[in-house]
């Protein structure tokens, strides 16, 4: 039932969605004609009534009742409810098909590692996946329409080879108020470690595998039947839908066109069909039937799982990969690329243009003198620089280091007198010493001049006794 449609945009083109606008199965129109027909139908109805059946003062209430709707009724906050819903639903029914359980994983593991090829050995093969399969039908059964009408009973299972009448009697006894679709999957485990001591499985770790991959099966049945169980809160999806409804029953009245000889505001014309209108009920009643056949993809509706596809693919998939295909080889030989360390796959006429030259970075292109030329440019421009920044550090590290410790001026008229301070000669460059000092004699650097000097100030409101300057200030 799944409509598919891939291939018919598989690239992009003029107008490449316009062929899908013409198909029936699947489509808009056949989910929504029913209810479009009905809008149209009660729209008509009202328009008549309004022109030919009422009055003048009826005519004058009606058109101030569907002025009252048509203000009111954009309060309705339907775009928002309907679109969080339907991104809601859309995210349920995504993970619903990533959770369907495929034996795939499973089979490959029994086939390779499940030993022996005589009768026995094909017995306990084929019945570890038939009770995988039976598995996965329980649980299809408990949750989708088309399996449950495919198999009603147990019998139907029976009949259907899924389970012998022995195995469905074990099953009948045992007693429980809950769904057992869990049963098969104990007797897999205890088959699975029977052959294990049996040597049917000739390593732990081996049987360790099929085991866990026997519980991420039923971890994948199990999602499906707690969606099944829990679903959307039912009173969100009741407020979605009064919300689309009750806005379209406003707009029966308050979309009307009305006598434009009566010069009401926003009445100019009288076009007898609402074309927005319409194209506004096509696309929100058309989302919330989105959500409608989204949110239980087990049914019967054109867009949901093939459940009953699902179940006969895998059986049959899953008693060939462990029963026919056991250890069934073919004869290794020699490939055709043996002596070829190049191996060039050959291309169509149809197929030449996308065969394309390997990408090897961004950087392929640049050619080697470009980089060494941008490598001596760079190295000159590095030693111009290291030149000029070790000029910039002697001449400005006097007014650096003496900015940073300077942050508080004192007012004019309250500043005390100002030490004068000079360069020190030694090799400790960057320190300061006020001419209360002892001069050491040093006299190879010429002292500061007074106009690079002139933005020092005094923190300390009274000035340093000739004892505090015994050494230069902290770095």
């Amino acid at each position: 039932m799944t409509v598919t449609y891939s291939s018919k945009v598989a690239n992009a083109t003029f107008f490449s969605f316009h062929r899908l606008l013409l198909r029936w199965r699947g489509s808009i129109y056949k989910l929504l004609y029913r209810e479009f027909i009905l809008f149209v139908l009660l729209y008509t109805i009202l328009s008549l009534v309004y022109r030919f059946a009422l009055s003048n003062d009826q005519k004058r209430l009606f058109e101030k009742l569907s002025r009252y709707c048509d203000k009111y009724a954009e309060q309705i906050p339907v775009t928002f409810v309907l679109g969080f819903y339907v991104t809601l639903v859309v995210n349920r029914w995504w993970n619903q098909f990533v959770n369907l359980p495929w034996p795939d994983r499973l089979m490959f593991h029994i086939s390779s590692c499940v030993q022996g090829k005589d009768e026995y050995g094909r017995l306990l093969r084929r019945t570890l996946v038939r009770y995988v399969n039976l598995t996965s039908l329980l649980i299809f059964r408990s949750v989708s329409t088309a399996v449950c009408k495919r198999f009603p009973t147990m019998e139907h299972v029976v009949e259907a080879g899924f389970m012998t009448p022995e195995e469905r009697k074990v099953f009948e006894n045992i007693r429980s108020p809950h769904l057992k679709y869990w049963i098969p999957v104990v007797w897999f485990s205890n088959l699975a470690s029977k052959a294990r001591q049996e040597g049917r499985i000739q390593d732990s770790i081996d049987l360790q595998n099929i085991l866990n991959e026997m519980n991420q099966f039923r971890t994948w049945c199990a999602t499906l039947f707690g969606y099944d169980w829990v679903g959307i809160p039912l009173v969100y999806t009741q407020v979605v839908t009064l919300a689309v409804y009750t806005f379209f029953f406003a707009c029966l009245i308050g979309r009307q066109f009305l006598d434009p000889a009566q010069e009401q505001k926003g009445h100019d014309l009288d076009l007898y069909v609402p074309v927005f209108t319409l194209l506004q009920f096509f696309f929100y009643a058309g989302w919330l039937k989105v959500a409608e056949q989204l949110i239980n993809p087990f049914g019967e509706d054109d867009d949901d799982f093939e459940a009953n596809w699902i179940i006969d693919r895998n059986l049959q998939v899953s008693l060939l990969a462990v029963d026919e295909m056991h250890m069934n080889l073919p004869h290794m030989t020699k490939d055709m690329y043996w002596n070829d360390c190049d191996a060039r796959p050959p291309y169509t006429l149809a197929a030449a243009d996308y065969c394309i030259p390997s990408f090897l970075g961004s950087t392929t292109d640049m050619g080697l003198s470009d980089i060494l030329q941008f490598d001596d440019v760079d190295g000159s421009e590095s030693r111009l620089r290291q030149q000029d920044s070790i000029l910039a550090r002697r001449q400005e590290s006097v007014l650096g280091r003496v900015r940073r410790l300077l942050s508080v001026q004192e007012p004019p008229d309250l500043r005390p007198p100002r030490p004068i301070f000079k360069r020190h000669s030694s090799d400790a460059a960057g320190s300061f010493f006020p001419d209360l000092r002892i001069n050491t004699g040093s006299d190879d650097l010429p002292p500061p001049s007074m106009d690079t000097l002139s933005t020092l100030r005094e923190v300390s409101s009274n000035p340093p006794s000739p004892e505090k300057w015994s050494g230069p200030f902290p770095h």
